[in-house]
C-alpha cells in the first residue's frame, strides 16, 4: 500500500507532545489541497529504517527527519542515512511552514557532539549532513556548538564528508565566520522561499541577510562548496524564483535545491499549488544555465536528501569546470 508520510501515523517515529508558538498553533485553520500521485511515499516499515531508529534512540540524537516531519524518511533510514539536529528540538523561531517546536530551548549538551559522532561512525556515514534549530538565545547562535560537532565528527571519521545546514546567525557577530572556519564539505543555508513571502512564511529572518551569510562563507574559504534551497507552492511567482537563481548565483552559490512545500497541519501556511514535475524540470534546466554546479528540483527535493550522492556530483562538477 502507497501512504503519505504521516506524524501521526502508526508506524511513524514516536515523539512526545512539544510547546507550539502562538502565532504557529493559533493560526487560522486552511482548506488543503489534495496531494497528487507524485508526492506520495511509502511508509517506513524496513528493517534498514528500524536499525538506523535504534541508532538515533541509542544515542540520544534528534533528526530533522522526525521533527519536520520528512517524506523521505523511509527511504532515507532504510539506507542509515539521517540528518541529524543538533542544540535540542525546540526553535526559538516560528516559521509558518516549519513543524519544529517554538519555544524556550533548553541549555546546550556538552556531550552531543560525541554522540553525533558515535553514531556516525555506527551507522558507518561516508557523508553525513548536521543541522540545528535556531537558537537566538545563544551569544554565538549556536557556532561553535557547530564546530564541536564538526570536530568531533572528523576525530572518529576522518573519511567522512560533513555538510551543515545552518539557520541564518541573524545578529551574531563573527558565528558565520567561525563555522565557516571550521571548514566544512558543504556549507548549506536555505532562503526557503522568494523574499515577498518572507513576512508571512519566515518572519524571524531577512531575505538579504541569508543572501549576504552564503557570500560570506566564500569570502572566508573560496574553496567550500555553499548550497542553499527554496520551497514553491507557497505562493512565489516563478519570475520570483528566477530572481532568486540570479541572487544566489550572484553570491557564488554552487548547488540549489528546490522541492514541493508540504503542509505539516492544518495551523500552518496552506500549500497554494502543487508544482508539477514538469515544471521543476524547468526550474532545474534553468538554473544549470544559470551556472549552478549542482541542482536538484523535483517534487520530494529536500536539502539533505541523497546529499552524499549528490556532494560526490558537486565535486566532480566543480573538477570539470573549475579545475580543482
Amino acid at each position: 500500500m502507497v501512504t503519505l508520510i504521516d506524524r501521526t501515523a502508526s508506524n511513524a517515529p514516536a515523539s512526545k507532545p512539544k510547546p507550539r508558538h502562538p502565532e504557529k498553533a493559533h493560526r487560522a485553520d486552511s482548506d488543503v489541497l489534495k496531494k497528487p500521485s507524485w508526492i506520495r511515499v511509502r511508509a517506513p516499515v524496513s528493517k534498514g529504517f528500524h536499525e538506523t531508529n535504534d541508532i538515533v534512540r541509542e544515542n540520544k540524537l534528534v533528526t530533522v527527519c522526525e521533527e519536520a516531519g520528512c517524506p523521505n524518511i523511509g527511504e532515507c533510514w532504510d539506507k542509515k542515512h539521517a540528518t541529524f539536529m543538533i542544540m535540542g528540538e525546540v526553535c526559538t523561531r516560528a516559521c509558518a511552514f516549519c513543524n519544529v517546536a517554538t519555544g524556550v530551548p533548553t541549555a546546550l549538551d556538552s556531550d552531543e557532539p560525541r554522540r553525533i559522532a558515535n553514531a556516525v561512525e555506527q551507522m558507518g556515514l561516508k557523508h553525513v549532513v548536521i543541522t540545528s534549530v535556531d537558537r537566538d538565545d545563544l551569544d554565538d547562535g549556536g557556532a561553535q556548538h557547530f564546530v564541536e560537532v564538526i570536530d568531533a565528527i572528523r576525530d572518529t571519521s576522518p573519511g567522512t564528508t560533513v555538510e551543515i545546514l545552518t539557520p541564518d546567525f541573524l545578529r551574531k557577530n563573527g558565528a558565520i565566520e567561525q563555522v565557516a572556519r571550521a571548514k566544512p564539505d558543504v556549507f548549506n543555508h536555505n532562503l526557503e522561499t522568494v523574499p515577498s513571502n518572507y513576512l508571512t512564511v519566515r518572519p524571524g529572518a531577512r531575505y538579504f541577510h541569508s543572501i549576504r551569510l552564503l557570500q560570506l562563507v566564500k569570502e572566508v574559504d573560496p574553496t567550500l562548496f555553499t548550497k542553499s534551497g527554496i520551497m514553491v507552492g507557497l505562493g512565489e511567482e516563478r519570475n520570483e524564483v528566477l530572481q532568486v537563481m540570479d541572487d544566489l548565483r550572484a553570491a557564488g552559490v554552487d548547488f540549489l535545491t528546490i522541492g514541493q512545500y508540504l503542509q505539516p497541519t492544518r495551523k500552518h501556511h496552506p500549500v497554494k499549488k502543487f508544482v508539477t514535475p514538469e515544471e521543476f524540470k524547468a526550474y532545474e534546466t534553468i538554473a544549470y544555465a544559470k551556472g549552478f554546479l549542482m541542482v536538484s528540483s523535483s517534487p520530494l527535493t529536500r536539502s539533505s536528501h541523497h546529499a552524499g550522492d549528490d556532494f560526490a556530483k558537486l565535486r566532480d562538477a566543480r573538477m570539470k569546470t573549475q579545475g580543482f
